[in-house]
C-alpha cells in the first residue's frame, strides 16, 4: 500500500519517488542533449546580448550624448532600468534567506533558481551606473580604497555612493549565499557524471565536500548566519535606492513613503519574474514533479499581498500630494494622470492593481497559464512604475519654460534589450551546468504532506 496524502498539508514533490530518483531525474540536464528550444532560447538570448555589448562599446567610445537625455530629464531609461533590475533581484534573497530563517518548506524548489537570478539581476543593473558615470574607467574611485589623490574623496554622504555600498554588499552576500548552498550538490554531480571536464570541474568547485556529519553541521550553521546577514539586505538595499529620490527636493519624489514603498514593490516584480522562469523552466526542463502548482500558488500569494501594498502606495501619493496643499506636488500627481506621459501611468495601474486582482480566486492561482500571463503584465507594469516616477516627475519643473519631453533613441534601446539578453543567457547556462534545484533540500521535504505507510 502506498503512502495517503494528508488532508492538511500538500505535498511538495509529486509522486512516489525515492532518493535515487530525486537525484538523477534534478542531475539529468547536466549531460543530457540540450534540447532545440533550449538552443533556439540561447542564440536569441546571446544575439540581444551581442547587441547590447555594442551599444554599450558604442556609447562609451562617443559618450553619454548619444541617450535621448535633456538639461530637464537628466534621468529617464537608464536610471529606469537600474531600479527594475536592482528590483527583479529581490525575490531570490526573499526566497531564500527569509523563508529559510522562517522555515517555510515550499521554497525548496524555487531557491536555487531564484539565487541564480538575483545575481544575474544585479550584474543587469550594475551596468547602468557603471555607464551613467561618463567615463566608466575611474569607476573604482567610487570605492573607500586608500588613494594618493590628497584630498579628492567622494561623497560619502550622497545616496548615489550609498548605492555602491549596498549593491556590491548585496551582490557578495547573494553570491556567496548560492555558492554555499551549491557545494553538497557539485560534490554529488562530481560523484554521478561521466564526462571528465565535468567531473573536473564539479570536484574543483565542491572544495572537498565529503558529506560527513561535520560537513552538513557546518553547512546549516553557515546557511542560517549567511540568512542572518542577507536578510537585512533585503529591506536597505532598496530603501537606499529610494532615497536617490527621496534626498531630492523635486515635487513626487521628496516623501518618506518611497523606503517601504520600493521594497514592496521590488519584491513584487521580483516574485513575478520568478514566476515567468520557474513556469517556462519547469515545463522545458520537466521538473513540474518538483516545481508544482502548490508552489505557484504560494507565489501567486505573495505576488497579491505585495500588489496590495504597491497599489495603496500609488494612494497614498495622491492622498499626500492633496493633503500637503502644495502647489508644486498636486501638480505633479495631476500631470502623472492627465499629462503627456499619462498613458504610461494608466499602464502601470492597470498591470499593477487591475490584473493581480484575479489571483483572488483559486482558478487562477493554480493555472500556470494565466499565472505566467499576470506574471508579464506584473514584469511590464513594474518596468512603467519606474519609468513614470523618474521621468515625468523631471520633464515638467519649477519653470514652464524649462519644460521638455523624452523619448529613448536607438542607443537606449539596444542596451535595454542587451540587459535582457545577458541575464536570459546566463540563466540558460546556469541550467544547463549546474543543479538548478537543490538536492539536499528536496530531500529533505520529499515525504512532506504524504503518509507514512509505504510497501
Amino acid at each position: 500500500m502506498s503512502g495517503a496524502t494528508s488532508k492538511f498539508r500538500k505535498p511538495l514533490v509529486e509522486g512516489e519517488k525515492n532518493y535515487s530518483q530525486v537525484t538523477h531525474e534534478i542531475l539529468a540536464p547536466l549531460e543530457g542533449k540540450p534540447t532545440r528550444g533550449w538552443y533556439g532560447a540561447f542564440v536569441i538570448a546571446f544575439i540581444a546580448f551581442a547587441i547590447g555589448f555594442a551599444m554599450v562599446w558604442y556609447q562609451i567610445a562617443t559618450g553619454i550624448g548619444v541617450w535621448g537625455l535633456n538639461k530637464t530629464v537628466g534621468w529617464a531609461w537608464d536610471i529606469t532600468n537600474f531600479v527594475f533590475w536592482v528590483g527583479i533581484g529581490h525575490a531570490g534573497t526573499l526566497i531564500s534567506a527569509i523563508l529559510l530563517l522562517f522555515r517555510q518548506k515550499w521554497r525548496t524548489s524555487i531557491n536555487r533558481a531564484a539565487e541564480a537570478m538575483t545575481i544575474f539581476a544585479v550584474i543587469c543593473a550594475a551596468l547602468f551606473p557603471l555607464i551613467h558615470m561618463g567615463r566608466p574607467w575611474l569607476a573604482y574611485w567610487v570605492f573607500p580604497y586608500p588613494n594618493t589623490r590628497g584630498t579628492l574623496w567622494v561623497n560619502f554622504r550622497s545616496p548615489l555612493l550609498w548605492d555602491v555600498f549596498a549593491i556590491s554588499t548585496y551582490f557578495i552576500i547573494s553570491l556567496t549565499f548560492w555558492y554555499i548552498g551549491l557545494i553538497p550538490d557539485l560534490a554529488t554531480a562530481r560523484d554521478k557524471v561521466k564526462t571528465a571536464w565535468r567531473c573536473r570541474l564539479y570536484g574543483f568547485l565542491s572544495m572537498g565536500w565529503n558529506g560527513s556529519t561535520r560537513c552538513w553541521h557546518r553547512y546549516e550553521i553557515l546557511c542560517l548566519i549567511l540568512a542572518g546577514l542577507a536578510t537585512p539586505l533585503v529591506v536597505s538595499v532598496h530603501s537606499i535606492v529610494s532615497m536617490d529620490f527621496a534626498t531630492a527636493v523635486i515635487p513626487g519624489w521628496h516623501t518618506t513613503l518611497f523606503p517601504p514603498y520600493f521594497v514592496a514593490g521590488a519584491v513584487f516584480s521580483g516574485f513575478a519574474m520568478v514566476l515567468s522562469l520557474m513556469i517556462i523552466t519547469r515545463k522545458v526542463m520537466a521538473m513540474e514533479s518538483y516545481i508544482t502548482v502548490n508552489h505557484l500558488e504560494a507565489m501567486c500569494k505573495v505576488l497579491l499581498l505585495t500588489g496590495m501594498m504597491v497599489g495603496f502606495a500609488y494612494m497614498t501619493e495622491f492622498f499626500t500630494a492633496w493633503y500637503s496643499a502644495n502647489p508644486y506636488e498636486r501638480f505633479v500627481f495631476i500631470n502623472r494622470a492627465t499629462g503627456p506621459y499619462a498613458w504610461a501611468f494608466w499602464t502601470m495601474v492597470f498591470c499593477n492593481i487591475a490584473v493581480p486582482q484575479v489571483l483572488w480566486f483559486k482558478a487562477v492561482r493554480t493555472n500556470p497559464t494565466l499565472i505566467f500571463i499576470i506574471s508579464i503584465f506584473v514584469n511590464i507594469g513594474m518596468w512603467f512604475e519606474r519609468f513614470v516616477i523618474i521621468t515625468t516627475s523631471l520633464h515638467r519643473d519649477f519653470l514652464p519654460s524649462s519644460w521638455a519631453m523624452y523619448s529613448p533613441t536607438w542607443v537606449e534601446k539596444g542596451t535595454f534589450l542587451g540587459t535582457f539578453g545577458l541575464f536570459f543567457t546566463c540563466f540558460l547556462l546556469f541550467i544547463r551546468l549546474l543543479p538548478m534545484i537543490s538536492l539536499g533540500e528536496i530531500k529533505s521535504v520529499l515525504h512532506f504532506g504524504k503518509g507514512a505507510g509505504h510497501a
